[in-house]
């Protein structure tokens, strides 16, 4: 299976085995991307309420999230596939959905940013996709996400991603707003 515009010619997507967090995943966002037009925010949305879902009732949220991060990605990704969606738009709301729910439950947005962006950038390079581009969507992503939730989290964000994430300085440019 080819995904749309993002992965190298002659790879095929990998197939994860996915666990329950990642088929609700992936069920959310085919539903979601087939029944609106604005596939972007449907993706963020349905991450961000998969995300809320799986920690709900969890005492030890942090650990529930930083858990969840991996297979959440991977559910994003092979429905990406399944619906011939751009990988890394699927990639980069993905990534802001999960930093927003993180907010939501009171999470670390900055830790939570990095292991979601760290993630997406693992599942591309897993698919085949530019990992280059993974990289500058993902941080993206999580800092469309902060810039959402306030200048603290937004100023934290990009400060833990330039020093977490391989290449993030070149993405993220001062002065902070």
């Amino acid at each position: 299976m080819i995904i749309k515009n993002n992965i190298k010619k002659g790879n095929t997507m990998k197939e994860y085995s996915l666990t329950a967090i990642g088929r609700t995943t992936k069920k959310a966002l085919i539903g979601a991307i087939k029944t609106t037009g604005d596939t972007a925010g449907a993706i963020v949305e349905a991450v961000r309420d998969v995300l809320l879902t799986t920690v709900d009732g969890v005492s030890q949220v942090a650990q529930a999230i930083e858990k969840g991060v991996a297979d959440i990605i991977k559910g994003a990704v092979s429905a990406a596939g399944e619906v011939s969606e751009d990988v890394l738009l699927t990639l980069k709301a993905t990534v802001k959905g999960i930093v927003k729910g993180a907010s939501e439950v009171g999470a670390d947005v900055g830790k939570t940013a990095v292991t979601a962006t760290q993630e997406a950038i693992k599942a591309a390079g897993d698919v085949g996709a530019d990992v280059g581009e993974a990289t500058k969507h993902a941080v993206t992503g999580a800092i469309e996400a902060a810039d959402e939730i306030g200048s603290d989290a937004s100023k934290a964000v990009k400060n833990v991603l330039k020093d977490s994430i391989k290449g993030a300085k070149d993405i993220i440019k001062e002065p902070f707003k």
